[in-house]
């Protein structure tokens, strides 16, 4: 399964917080076994928005959209989402009450220091989402996020994200397998073995700074048994720890 990401935001691109979102989506969709094509971060544009989500629908087999959700003047991104598909903005009554319910939850968490104009919004610019989507309820935040055709968007606040991800996160899977070791060999030196395990195997071999004294090496494919043997081709002809 091949999975783009895109996260939307002006405050990203300007390196006023770090995407941290991009990190983690990356890291559990590669745990499920399902394999990152892109990562891309755009600003809150809805005319960029929307054209990236059509092009990628077809390229690839889910996108993950996380930030401009919500009803502030900047969050863009569910107008783009249902753009991009021809749809109307709704809101499900369901998705409503929800975003209600939170509210009052917020409210009498501290009702002495929540003042009444902290809580006059609009609900409905915070609950609707494209026509035909599917709502994912959000237990930590007001924004729900949904899943449209093979788009999931998320809201981009970290801890929201994380969560509403992992009500969805069954459906992302795949093949892909990895294993990890560590050389204290400069990358330089192992050239022409990364090069021949790559001719021999069907598999691809990253290699990265990991300290000072130690690189990381590792092997991904889609046959646990084709990667093990890879990786010992390779210790046969460089200094690895498998260990870790």
């Amino acid at each position: 399964m091949e999975v783009a990401i895109l996260t939307v935001g002006d405050e990203v691109l300007a390196g006023d917080i770090a995407n941290a979102n991009a990190q983690w989506l990356a890291t559990r969709l590669t745990e499920s076994g399902a394999t990152v094509d892109r990562i891309l971060t755009i600003p809150d544009d809805g005319d960029r928005i929307a054209a990236t989500i059509r092009e990628w629908t077809t390229a690839v087999d889910a996108t993950v959209v996380t930030g401009g959700l919500g009803g502030t003047h900047d969050d863009v991104t569910a107008d783009a989402l249902a753009d991009a598909f021809d749809r109307d903005l709704t809101v499900d009554e369901s998705v409503r009450r929800d975003v209600l319910e939170t509210v009052a939850e917020y409210r009498d968490l501290d009702p002495e220091t929540v003042t009444a104009d902290e809580l006059n919004f609009d609900v409905d610019a915070w609950a609707a989402l494209p026509a035909g989507s599917r709502p994912v309820r959000n237990p930590e935040g007001l924004c729900p996020g949904c899943v449209l055709e093979n788009v999931y968007a998320f809201p981009g606040v970290p801890a929201e994200m994380q969560a509403l991800f992992e009500r969805v996160a069954a459906e992302f899977s795949g093949d892909a397998v990895s294993r990890t070791a560590y050389t204290p060999q400069p990358e330089g030196s192992m050239a022409e073995a990364i090069d021949g395990v790559r001719e021999r195997f069907d598999v691809t071999v990253g290699s990265y700074p990991a300290t000072e004294r130690r690189n990381r090496l590792k092997v991904t494919g889609t046959d646990p048994e084709t990667v093990d043997r890879a990786l010992e081709w390779l210790a046969e002809r460089v200094d690895l720890d498998t260990s870790e």
